[in-house]
């Protein structure tokens, strides 16, 4: 394994440059320390790709270990406070050691250039992130890609979990107790998206339990022939249909309900959905950044978030959550992995949470070779073996993506670190998700894939509502057969690098991968692009932004950029447009 000089050069570990893009400003307190000698240990780990045990680190004392962080931070660049390292308040808790050979199978060159020398101060390090020191020939320049997939995946010494647990006020992390009942009768909820996979199956649930949930207000896209029957069916009092030109045609449809309901259009009628004020809970079943505003709107007026769309905490994590908790909001988990994370930490105490396990089908490409996925056709991506989606949710299945995105959800979500969220591949889809607590125990939730399961424990929580055995079939364990896990291929699902990269790197870069990604899949859809194509337009997209990532975005600033991300890559899809195909997948 080649040796870096520390004389020379002393952020270079055995011949890789450390990546600071992953590093995080935040105040720190009782747990400075602690993410101190996590930044030293991090750095004192190597892994091989064969896996071989981590190096015995020595304790030292406490005077020993600010010193030794001191040095590094110095060398880094980094002006350390006069008071001393143990009360800056930066976390470098994102640092990984990789041995050579680990770190070129993520694709990482060796370093070739050194950090620039000049010092900079803590707080141009949390403002920009454009003149921080990249892996050269990484998925992604400037973020460490998937870092600790090796030291996560051996068993020998257990996990060195560098999560401090969830934070007390992650939403939803009471169970008994902040849960107040402001209404009489069914509970009243806005459904934003009520014509996608997810708002459908959210009604399909309210129809089946008109005793426990009602719908105040529908929002929905073009769809106005099925919009009518679920205004016929459900009766709210506040429609939302996106364009106004559509507006005298849905009119027309309900002519014969009574009453007839409000009729509101676009962006503002969407957020008056989001704040209808008998509404308890908002679900969120509309795709993309267009979700943001109104489930901003929704946490504003104080409703609980019933959270189908990832988005909303991808691109605006840093912005949602801390108004989530200003406003006494909880965001409970509506899709199915994040949903079964959700069940499995109910009563777990604070600071029990070691690891979370995702898990993945593998979507429509898990047995194909990956030299076969040159010739896939949008009718291939859109068959997925176990889950009935959306046609762009099932096209992130078979890139992964939306595993890669469900990380970053679930780092938001459930307060882990990067390095404590691994993706299994269970072709089943029976264990939708796993945490590992700190004493080794794995708390899995199983079922049928069926995504009315999470929606309805979304709606019912913290209660367990009674279903029909009729259209809700039991789990048998005889009749399901074995369960099987294997690891992801990266070759075929560079997307989980991409993705584990761009959180790492935090800020805007997150929105920027999912807008990017969602451009480039509508290009795929429309047959404008290759299904290899996707995963280069992001790449490039994500590159690009590194010149201006936002650390701590606004409201504003994440819009922006997600409206960007979706013009450059649009831009960047140009070089390898084809030909429509003559026979487009029907919608």
């Amino acid at each position: 394994m080649a040796e870096g000089n520390p004389s020379q050069d002393c952020h270079l570990l055995n011949g890789w440059r450390l990546d600071v893009a992953g590093a995080t400003t935040q105040q720190r307190s009782s747990q400075q320390q602690r993410s101190c000698l996590a930044f030293r240990e991090s750095l004192q780990q190597t892994n091989s790709a064969s896996g071989s045990e981590q190096l015995e680190l020595e304790q030292e004392e406490e005077e020993q270990e600010q010193e030794r962080v001191g040095v590094l931070l110095d060398c880094l660049g980094v002006a350390v406070p006069a008071d001393g390292v143990a009360d800056s308040w930066l976390c470098f808790g994102e640092f990984v050691g990789m041995g050579l050979e680990a770190a070129a199978m993520a694709g990482i060159s060796p370093a070739s250039s050194l950090l620039p020398s000049a010092r900079r101060s803590a707080t141009e390090l949390s403002l920009r992130a454009s003149d921080m020191p990249s892996f050269s020939g990484t998925k992604l320049a400037g973020a460490c890609t998937w870092g600790k997939s090796s030291r996560v995946s051996t068993a020998g010494k257990g996990v060195q979990c560098s999560s401090n647990g969830p934070p007390p006020a992650w939403p939803g992390r009471a169970v008994d107790d902040g849960v107040k009942k402001n209404y009489t009768g069914p509970k009243p909820i806005s459904l934003i998206g009520s014509t996608g996979s997810i708002g459908t199956q959210t009604l399909d649930i309210v129809r089946e339990n008109p005793d426990k949930f009602r719908v105040v207000a529908l929002a929905a896209g073009s769809n106005i022939t099925l919009l009518a029957d679920q205004v016929r069916t459900f009766k709210p009092s506040l429609v939302c249909v996106r364009h106004g030109d559509r507006v005298a045609e849905l009119k027309e449809a309900i002519a014969d309900v009574y009453p007839q309901p409000e009729i509101v259009v676009g962006d503002s009628g969407i957020v008056e959905v989001a704040q209808h004020p008998e509404a308890v809970t908002v679900v969120t079943g509309i795709v993309g950044c267009a979700g943001l505003k109104p489930t901003v709107a929704a946490i504003e007026a104080g409703k609980d978030i019933a959270l189908a769309n990832k988005e909303t905490l991808i691109a605006g994590g840093p912005y949602v959550l801390p108004l989530a908790k200003k406003y006494g909001s909880k965001i409970l988990p509506a899709d199915s992995e994040h949903s079964a994370i959700f069940q499995c930490i109910q009563g777990l105490p604070e600071g029990g949470l070691r690891r979370i396990i995702l898990t993945a089908s593998g979507g429509a490409f898990r047995d194909w070779p990956v030299e076969k996925l040159k010739d896939v056709k949008v009718a291939d991506a859109l068959k997925h073996p176990n889950w009935s989606m959306g046609r762009k949710i099932t096209v992130d299945s078979a890139t992964l993506m939306n595993k890669g995105l469900e990380v970053i959800e679930a780092h938001y979500l459930f307060g882990a670190e990067y390095d404590d969220i691994e993706i299994v591949i269970h072709p089943q889809s029976i264990v939708h998700s796993m945490v590992e607590t700190q004493d080794s125990s794995v708390l899995g939730q199983m079922g049928w894939p069926d995504m009315r399961l999470p929606i309805l424990y979304t709606l019912s929580w913290p209660e367990r509502v009674s279903c029909s055995e009729s259209t809700w079939p039991r789990l048998d364990f005889v009749k399901m057969g074995s369960l099987t896990f294997k690891a992801p291929d990266r070759a075929k699902y560079p997307a989980m690098d991409i993705s584990y990269a761009a959180g790492r790197a935090g800020g805007t870069m997150t929105g920027v991968l999912s807008a990017a990604n969602e451009k480039a899949v509508e290009l795929f859809l429309d047959e404008r692009i290759g299904y290899l194509d996707i995963i280069k337009v992001i790449e490039s997209t994500c590159d690009k932004h590194r010149q201006e990532l936002v650390l701590r975005p606004s409201l504003e600033e994440i819009i922006h950029y997600d409206q960007w991300a979706r013009v450059f890559a649009e831009d960047v899809a140009k070089k390898y447009e084809i030909s429509p195909s003559a026979t487009p997948v029907p919608v």
